[in-house]
Parts: C-alpha cells; structure tokens; sequence
C-alpha cells in the first residue's frame, strides 16, 4: 500500500485569517446577545441595610415611595409599564429614607431627580446627599459575594422578599438585638395566604460565609401561643439565645466580679436546653413576668453551687431571701423591703423528666414552664412563638419593628439547622420557616 501524501501546510495569511475569525465571531455573538445579568440588585445588596422586593401589581393604585421618589405625573406613567419585581431599601450609612429601584427599561428617556444607574436599575435616592453616598460606595472595588448575599438575589427577583443585614437587624429590633445574634444576616420570602404571610429563607451571623445552603426539610409550626403569653422561645442551647451577650467582654467582667459567674459556669450555662416565656400581668408593679426553665443534665450540684454564689451579692443590694424547696431540691425566693417579689428560682418536676431549673423575675409562676413538651438536649431546632400586637400594645415590642409585625396577632418561626452546617465561627446558617398571622382589616365605613 502506497502511503498517504502528506497534507500541504496552509499559507501564513489564511491562517491568521482562520485565527481572528475564531475569535472574532464568538465575540460579536455575545456582544449582540448578552447573557441576563443581575448585577445592579447584587451591588445594592452589599450596601443596603434592609432590602425588600414587590412584584409588579400596575392594576393597583401607585404606592406612596413611587410618588414620593419620582412625583405623581411620572410616577403613574413609570408604573403603568410595570412587568417585573421592583425593590425599595435603606442603605448601611446614615439614617436616611428609603431609595426605590426598578429596572431601568422601564423608565423614559429624562432622569428624575437624584437618581442614578446601577447595571440594569435606576435608583432613585430620598435626597441629594444619600445620592451622592451611594454613587461613592458602589465605585468602591467590591468584595466577592458569598453565602447569603450570593443566594438572596435569586429571591428578590423572583418573588416578595426580604433581606436584613446586623445593621437593619439593629434598627429593628433595638436592645433585643444580642439576643438574635445567630440572625444577624437572612433572607426570607413572603408569601400571603388568606390573613397569614407564610415565611421561607436562611439566616445567619454576620457574613454569612457558608457557599451551601442548609438542607431544606419539612418542619410543623408549634400552635399559637396562649392568651396569657407573649412570648415563648424554645431552643437546644443558652448558647443560642446568650451568645451575643456573653461574647461581650462588657457582659463577663461584672458576671465575674459581682456575682462569681465565671468561663467554668458559663460553660456550664451556654450548653443547656431552656424555655424562655414572657407572661403578661393583669395586676401588680409589673406588666410581665420572665420564666427561665433550662434542662440539667446529670448532676445538680454545680447548678446549686452557682445558685448559692448568688445569694450575697443579691442581699447586698438589699434583696430578702425566702428559702423554701427541700435539701435535695431547694428554692429560694427574692422579695423588696415592702415586701414585693421581685424574683428567685426553685426545681420543677415535669412528667417523665429529670428536674428542671425554673429562673424566674417578677412573681413566681404558678405552675412549671414546661411540663407537656420536654426540653431538646442536643437538637438543633428553635422556636420562637410571640404575641406580636400585645407586646406592641404593653410598649414592650421595640419601636422601629415594621408595622405589619407590629399589628400581627401571632408569630411562629423555626430555626432548624444542620450539624454539618457549622459555621467556622461557631454559628450555625439556619433555615427559617414560620407564619405571621396578620390582622384582618376592617372593611370601610
């Protein structure tokens, strides 16, 4: 068999030719038809403090930051042509109104007043300077996106929902604040159904650096809380609900020094299952009563002996103590000169379960805090239940909640998350899943 003639080498030219005609092509391909880009929204994300989405609804009426940011005429027509999900959100500096966001194609050739472009948005700032605030910012080189602040995107064009940095946090939920420092950062979508907005996203501690979101899993909502309470919270941990404050050198050195709670007890406090109620009052000094049941473990021993480490400084201020309980058991009772408790602690006996620690400020409760649902030891779920209109009502809920919080009769939220889903921090990402259920209006007279 003859062999095969070698292939002739193309002349210089046509490969050069061949070469740029690779490149060029693709190039011009993607130039005409740019890929959807998302970049306005994950810009803003990184500079708001509080960040929520609406779908486009044009059959209503015009909402009040429409007219507020772009004036009636424009702002009827603007939203007239609405098709998608638009935004409104505070930004991280200053203390500013709300900027509005929509994307741009919606907006006719002149610009309104303080406004700007961002990628595919206009924004449109409350005033000059917040303009001028944000224009510098996002120049600024911007960090790589992780975590929450790269998922949440998806929610808020897709659908109503939310997002909340520890600023936002802050400002909404005010000296409650350390107590919800595993929620500094989330992501939630809102979703109504009849008088209830259902409530579905992730939370974490500030940064939120996990790239994986916790496996979703089904979760059942406890049942409204009674009448008689305004708050309940439910957790595996005090870590949990103490970590914020405890993490606070400010927090430790007077527990050290007044009262002889140092890092050994603390150790000991952080990793018990507790109950947390808020109990309203109908009579006496006080408008609400705290109940802390935790769950002990084992030996009661070092839980007495802190206990026992309280009781000097607690007459120092010039507190009473009634004893009651038994040696194995004792309760001790704290009452004002007049004679008015004003708090104490003594073991309960729940059904089937080992004693349990009840911490109490205001009058004694009359019963156990939990004695039908057994403390988690070692789970990784939390609920939280609140009567949110009665706290509001006893000027207990912090002032700067959004209204529609405020005026819900009941909220029921689970945080669930995964022993693989540790943060490198400590902090768990959680999955939040809960339902406000909201105040029927009444119909106009």
């Amino acid at each position: 068999m003859s062999a095969l003639p070698a292939p002739r080498s193309l002349p210089l030219r046509w490969s050069a030719a061949l070469t740029a005609l690779l490149v060029l092509v693709p190039a011009g391909v993607l130039l005409r038809w740019p890929r959807p880009r998302a970049e306005g929204l994950e810009r803003l994300l990184s500079q708001s403090a509080l960040l929520q989405s609406f779908p486009a609804t044009p059959q209503r009426p015009v909402p009040a930051l429409w007219t507020q940011r772009l004036g009636e005429p424009l702002a009827r027509t603007v939203w007239s042509r609405q098709s998608r999900v638009w935004w409104q959100f505070w930004g991280r500096d200053g203390d500013g109104g709300a900027f509005l966001a929509f994307p741009a194609q919606d907006l006719p050739s002149a610009l309104p007043a303080h406004a700007l472009r961002v990628d595919d948005l206009l924004v449109v700032a409350p005033d000059p300077l917040s303009q001028r605030l944000l224009q510098d910012q996002l120049k600024l080189a911007q960090r790589q996106r992780r975590g929450l602040e790269q998922r949440c995107p998806q929610r808020l064009q897709q659908e109503q929902a939310v997002f909340w940095s520890p600023l936002g946090l802050g400002v909404m939920a005010g000296p409650m604040a350390p107590l919800l420092q595993r929620f500094q950062e989330g992501c939630l979508s809102l979703r109504l159904q009849g008088t209830s907005l259902q409530l579905s996203g992730e939370a974490s501690a500030a940064g939120g650096f996990l790239a994986d979101p916790v496996p979703r899993a089904e979760v059942a909502l406890p049942a409204p809380l009674a009448q008689d309470l305004l708050l309940e919270w439910r957790g595996p941990a005090l870590e949990g609900l103490l970590q914020g404050l405890l993490n606070r050198q400010l927090i430790r050195d007077p527990l050290a020094a007044r009262y002889g709670i140092g890092e050994g007890q603390l150790a000991l406090v952080r990793r018990a299952p507790f109950v947390l109620q808020l109990r309203s009052l109908a009579q006496g000094p006080f408008q609400a009563g705290l109940a802390l049941q935790v769950g002990v473990n084992g030996d009661r021993r070092p839980w007495n002996r802190l206990l026992d480490g309280l009781k000097a400084p607690l007459e120092a201020q010039g507190l009473e103590a009634t004893p009651g309980g038994s040696t194995a058991l004792p309760a001790l009772r704290w009452s004002r000169n007049d004679g008015q408790v004003v708090g104490g602690w003594r073991w309960v006996l729940p059904r089937s379960a080992a004693p349990q620690l009840l911490v109490y400020l205001g009058p004694e409760p009359t019963g156990s805090v939990s004695t039908n649902t057994p403390l988690q030891v070692g789970g990784f779920e939390s609920q939280l239940r609140v009567r949110p209109a009665a706290l509001a009502a006893a000027g207990l809920l912090p002032p700067d909640m959004p209204l529609l919080v405020q005026q819900a009769n009941q909220l029921s939220l689970v945080a669930s998350s995964s022993a693989l889903g540790k943060r490198v921090l400590g902090s768990p990402l959680s999955q939040l899943t809960g339902t406000l259920q909201v105040q029927p209006r009444l119909p106009a007279r």
